[in-house]
């Protein structure tokens, strides 16, 4: 289970950063950076990927009740302009930018999920590899971003209806290959994705 020990080898207050959706072959990459309130944590936090749908819902709230946050986006286009990790990586940088925007000091050090640091940080800050198991600030991270996107994707399926968006989030199931072949290529397919780039040159 993640804990405190990354962010206890730091001084001041330490940021949490994670993302959710690299893999989906539709929708914005979604980041959060999360400055936990280490004497009211809501329990039960872990990487998302290892939590229920119904638990990372249950601790969305409470974390966003009591600890500081902000979540940054890079968009489809972003995506395809850019490619899916620069993307992931301009999407870190605006969370984290997100918490010096406000009235309160912004993270004196950052923890950054995965193995590659995003250029022009507002602060200094280390990757940890699989860090959303490791640091509660990261899965606290990770559950921001993932239950932000999810919703966001959700949305999206009630304009796009066809995909499974709500059920599959944007990735490549049968459902939302079959819905591809009947519906077509919709604006918020990453054109850039090899799947995508093949629909487009059979059409």
């Amino acid at each position: 289970m993640p804990d405190l020990e990354y962010e206890n080898a730091h001084d001041g207050l330490v940021a949490g950063v994670d993302e959710a959706g690299r893999g989906p072959w539709a929708g914005p990459v979604v980041a959060a950076a999360v400055i936990l309130d280490r004497d009211n944590m809501p329990p039960g936090m872990d990487d998302s990927k290892k939590l229920s749908k119904k638990k990372r819902e249950a601790l969305y709230d409470p974390i966003l009740a009591s600890a500081r946050f902000a979540v940054g986006m890079a968009s489809v286009a972003e995506i395809d302009e850019l490619n899916i990790l620069e993307a992931t990586m301009l999407a870190m940088r605006r969370a984290l930018r997100g918490l010096f925007d406000c009235d309160q000091p912004g993270p004196d050090f950052a923890l950054i999920d995965g193995n590659r640091l995003p250029t022009e940080l507002p602060c200094p800050a280390e990757t940890i590899i699989r860090g959303d198991g490791k640091s509660l600030s990261i899965a606290a991270a990770s559950i921001v971003a993932k239950v932000t996107r999810d919703r966001l994707m959700a949305d999206l399926d009630q304009q796009f209806p066809g995909y499974g968006w709500k059920k599959n989030q944007g990735y490549g199931t049968p459902e939302h290959q079959l819905g591809l072949q009947h519906l077509g290529v919709t604006i918020h397919h990453r054109t850039s994705f090899a799947p995508i780039q093949k629909l487009i040159k059979i059409s």
